[in-house]
Protein backbone atom coordinates (compact mmCIF):
# COMPACT_ATOMS: atom_id res chain seq x y z
CA UNK A 1 0.00 0.00 0.00
CA UNK A 2 1.02 3.23 -0.55
CA UNK A 3 1.66 5.40 2.64
CA UNK A 4 -0.32 9.09 3.17
CA UNK A 5 1.33 12.46 1.83
CA UNK A 6 2.55 14.23 4.33
CA UNK A 7 1.93 17.51 2.86
CA UNK A 8 -0.05 18.91 -0.38
CA UNK A 9 1.66 18.15 -3.92
CA UNK A 10 2.95 21.89 -5.39
CA UNK A 11 1.42 20.31 -9.07
CA UNK A 12 -2.11 19.98 -6.98
CA UNK A 13 -2.14 23.17 -5.26
CA UNK A 14 -1.53 24.71 -7.97
CA UNK A 15 -4.29 22.92 -10.38
CA UNK A 16 -6.96 23.38 -7.54
CA UNK A 17 -5.99 27.19 -7.41
CA UNK A 18 -6.27 28.09 -11.42
CA UNK A 19 -9.33 25.03 -11.88
CA UNK A 20 -10.79 25.28 -8.40
CA UNK A 21 -14.06 26.94 -9.46
CA UNK A 22 -16.04 27.21 -12.45
CA UNK A 23 -15.79 30.28 -14.46
CA UNK A 24 -18.68 33.26 -14.40
CA UNK A 25 -21.24 32.69 -16.23
CA UNK A 26 -21.84 34.36 -19.58
CA UNK A 27 -25.57 35.21 -20.12
CA UNK A 28 -26.53 35.52 -24.02
CA UNK A 29 -26.95 38.98 -24.16
CA UNK A 30 -23.80 39.73 -23.06
CA UNK A 31 -22.52 37.77 -26.15
CA UNK A 32 -24.61 39.88 -28.76
CA UNK A 33 -23.53 43.28 -30.10
CA UNK A 34 -25.96 44.94 -31.97
CA UNK A 35 -24.92 48.17 -34.72
CA UNK A 36 -26.28 49.75 -37.75
CA UNK A 37 -24.92 48.21 -40.99
CA UNK A 38 -26.27 51.26 -42.71
CA UNK A 39 -26.64 54.99 -41.78
CA UNK A 40 -30.19 55.58 -42.30
CA UNK A 41 -31.23 57.74 -45.84
CA UNK A 42 -33.58 60.48 -44.84
CA UNK A 43 -34.12 60.69 -48.80
CA UNK A 44 -35.38 57.18 -48.63
CA UNK A 45 -38.98 57.26 -47.92
CA UNK A 46 -39.94 60.34 -49.60
CA UNK A 47 -42.31 60.55 -52.23
CA UNK A 48 -41.89 63.19 -55.03
CA UNK A 49 -44.91 63.27 -57.32
CA UNK A 50 -42.56 65.23 -59.90
CA UNK A 51 -40.33 62.21 -60.23
CA UNK A 52 -43.24 59.79 -61.04
CA UNK A 53 -44.24 61.88 -64.14
CA UNK A 54 -40.28 62.04 -64.76
CA UNK A 55 -39.92 58.48 -64.48
CA UNK A 56 -43.51 56.86 -66.44
CA UNK A 57 -44.75 59.43 -68.37
CA UNK A 58 -42.29 60.79 -70.27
Amino acid sequence: MQSAQEGPDPAETARRARFGKLPKRIRPEEMVEEQATTVPDPAKDTYSPDEWLVRYCL
